[in-house]
């Protein structure tokens, strides 16, 4: 069965484009388009869509609005915006969005990102809650919500506050808990959350690093390791909820 897709975007040539690509997959199928947020609320109960690919600026009603008033359900939620500043990029994920992609995209890695989507379990409220404080603190030290190391990294934590002895076995049990959650490779997770951090290292966050964590923990010129930089945002997460 295929993956049902839902576009509102008010670029022609973006939805366009989108129609053609979907029309010659044989894993999702575009079961509808909307223009704008308004248009958007009023199609979702008949297209039931498995996956929305939302923009932010639009006419009538914007995504933001749109994240704000639609009922998730199952559905999963992807923006895909030329917006870039991580104040509208962390107000989007809190306010329910699973995914952000920054324009131009490839179709290619959209497609990744729906079946990421799809295949990842719907989070509880507890989940949600800890979602959006992971996301606070990948904001705050750099890490971009649309490199795909993003989502791996989040996970990760997680599973590490869910289970702090794991990160003694990063390789072994880690990468791959990680990598069944999202449908590939070990290899890749460390790949994309290596990538994560390097990210946040070049954008030159450092300071707001230091003080998040209290410590002056970095320097510019030392970045952690995989593992060291899960255990410290994990231990931090849990000491918060003590």
């Amino acid at each position: 069965m295929k993956i049902r897709v839902m576009v509102c975007d008010d670029n022609e040539e973006f939805v366009n484009n989108a129609r053609t690509h979907f029309a010659a997959s044989d894993k999702i199928e575009l079961v509808e388009t909307a223009s704008n947020g308004k248009e958007a609320l009023e199609r979702l109960d008949t297209a039931r869509p498995d996956v929305l690919l939302l923009d932010l600026v639009m006419p009538a009603l914007d995504g933001f609005s749109l994240l704000e008033r639609v009922n998730k359900g199952n559905m999963k939620i992807i923006v895909i915006s030329a917006l870039s500043q991580d104040a509208f990029i962390s107000k989007a994920m809190n306010l329910g969005a699973d995914y952000y992609m920054m324009k131009p995209v490839n179709f290619s890695v959209v497609d990744e990102r729906i079946a990421e989507a799809v295949n990842s379990k719907r989070p509880t409220a507890k989940n949600r809650s800890m979602d959006e404080k992971i996301s606070n603190i990948f904001i705050t030290v750099g890490i971009p919500a649309h490199i795909k190391g993003y989502q791996y990294l989040r996970e990760a934590i997680k599973m590490t506050i869910d289970s702090p002895e794991i990160i003694n076995s990063i390789t072994k049990k880690l990468y791959p808990e990680v990598a069944e959650h999202f449908n590939t490779s070990p290899s890749k997770v460390e790949r994309a959350i290596r990538h994560a951090i390097e990210v946040a290292w070049n954008r030159g966050k450092i300071e707001n690093i230091n003080t998040l964590f209290g410590v002056r923990v970095y320097n510019h010129n030392e970045k952690p390791t995989n593992g060291e930089f899960i255990a410290l945002v994990a231990d931090k997460m849990l000491l918060e909820s003590v």
